[in-house]
């Protein structure tokens, strides 16, 4: 039903671009106003103070933000691209890319000038399209690291050496396993690893749950599968067939999934997208640790009364540490009514000038460096060591950075991966389930 709802949708999109429907009501009303779309709202104080300075720098152009939650965000957005209601730039996830690509919604950025060396590697590359045109200007990056509570690390017996030197493997989950084996206590007090321990009834697990990952396990199984080898795809990016059948995937995900059967992790019912996220289960202390992105810093700062910190994502078989890093980018949109004041903005967000800016809120990391640099010393300021998240992005000796899966037809992809992700998860079905997943994804694919 989810995949024929999408594609459905993806077929009355191209219909009302086909029939020119979109360019009616575009959301940049006039000349003078470009409207631009956002979903963090940690993020929108950073970008109104940049839209205070292109302001200055463009007199008679006035810049309209919209901030709305992240469900919200793409659900009007992409009834938006139906209706002709969409605004004139937005912040755009790589998630997406690949569906909005293929209808055609965006506008093509060649004649912005954008230079890869500009940014952090990879950042720019990741937004040229099949045809060979750029549709995002980088905006920021991301990595992954394991969040814990380090009263309950220190409880353990654990220092912050021991927990930045993990490794693990799929056969018995290596030092990483024993870690998190230890770190949960059941109701009667005994550890993961102690006789007596009662899986059923666990009072603090080693490690969150953030759900089944879908089919990028951004902040769940991706540095596990990245470190022993695996890629998402047959190529880096726009590649033609998905690799989910693969056995290293497989062993991966059946030990993965496997620390919820032994009861260190918790089961996928205690996992809700919209209220028991891993930050969730680390505030309510019902989680020692949680793999978590970079933009999620500040919020576990936050937590009162708990020091949480960081360390790095554990080393796989291939000897390295993985993480996904992700980036943003900001596109205009086909429709747009305001072409030329959407590009004036789109470059001043990829300018030094506007990174600088949004770098020192200490939220995001910024895609230029000195960007990067400015986001590290205003975390500095707070008190707060990013160094888990800034090393994969410079050691690429001991570190394997990859990017988002990038393919057509990203979004029937996840809904097919989602469900068979959480049968394997929840409903006990094998990880060998996967392949027939993986046929239909790739027959998609190959159209």
């Amino acid at each position: 039903m989810r995949l024929r709802t999408l594609t459905a949708l993806a077929g009355a999109l191209t219909l009302s671009l086909v029939t020119g429907c979109a360019q009616g009501g575009a959301a940049g009303a006039s000349s003078d106003t470009v409207t631009y779309w956002l979903w963090d709202a940690n993020q929108l104080p950073a970008y109104q103070a940049c839209a205070k300075g292109f302001e200055k720098e463009n007199p008679g152009l006035d810049v309209r933000i919209t901030q709305l939650g992240w469900s919200d965000y793409w659900t009007k957005l992409t009834a938006g691209f139906i209706a002709g209601t969409q605004p004139d730039v937005f912040t755009d996830h790589i998630q997406n890319f690949g569906q909005f690509a293929d209808l055609k919604v965006l506008e093509p950025l060649d004649d912005l000038g954008i230079d890869d060396s500009a940014y952090q590697p990879g950042l720019a590359a990741n937004w040229i399209g099949k045809d060979g045109h750029r549709y995002g200007a980088p905006k920021d990056w991301d990595t992954v690291g394991l969040f814990y509570n380090s009263e309950m690390a220190a409880d353990a017996g654990f220092t912050p050496e021991e927990l930045n030197s993990l490794s693990w493997n799929p056969e018995d989950g290596g030092t990483f396993e024993k870690a998190i084996a230890h770190l949960t206590i059941d109701r009667n007090g005994r550890r993961g690893d102690e006789p007596g321990f009662d899986r059923r009834n666990v009072k603090v697990y080693g490690l969150a749950t953030g759900g089944g990952g879908y089919g990028d396990g951004q902040t769940q199984w991706s540095n596990f599968a990245a470190s022993a080898g695996w890629n998402y795809l047959d190529k880096a990016r726009w590649g033609t067939k998905y690799q989910y059948d693969s056995r290293t995937f497989q062993s991966v995900i059946k030990w993965y999934f496997g620390l919820a059967k032994k009861g260190y992790m918790p089961p996928l019912t205690d996992y809700n997208v919209q209220s028991n996220q891993q930050n969730t289960q680390i505030a309510a202390g019902k989680a020692a640790t949680a793999f978590d992105g970079a933009w999620m810093i500040s919020t576990y700062a936050g937590f009162k009364g708990k020091d949480i910190r960081t360390a790095l994502t554990p080393v796989g078989p291939t000897g390295k540490r993985a993480t996904m890093m992700n980036g943003l980018a900001d596109s205009i949109t086909k429709a747009s009514r305001n072409k030329e004041g959407a590009r004036k903005w789109v470059s001043y967000l990829a300018s030094d000038t506007c990174q600088r800016v949004v770098g020192g809120y200490g939220v995001v990391f910024p895609a230029t460096p000195a960007g990067t640099e400015a986001a590290v010393a205003a975390y500095r300021k707070k008190g707060i060591d990013v160094s888990s998240f800034t090393e994969p992005v410079a050691d690429k000796k001991r570190f394997r950075t990859f990017s988002y899966p990038i393919a057509s037809y990203s979004a029937d992809m996840k809904a097919l991966m989602q469900p068979a992700m959480e049968d394997i998860y929840g409903g006990g079905k094998p990880v060998s389930s996967l392949d027939e997943t993986n046929d239909q994804i790739n027959l998609i694919l190959s159209q």
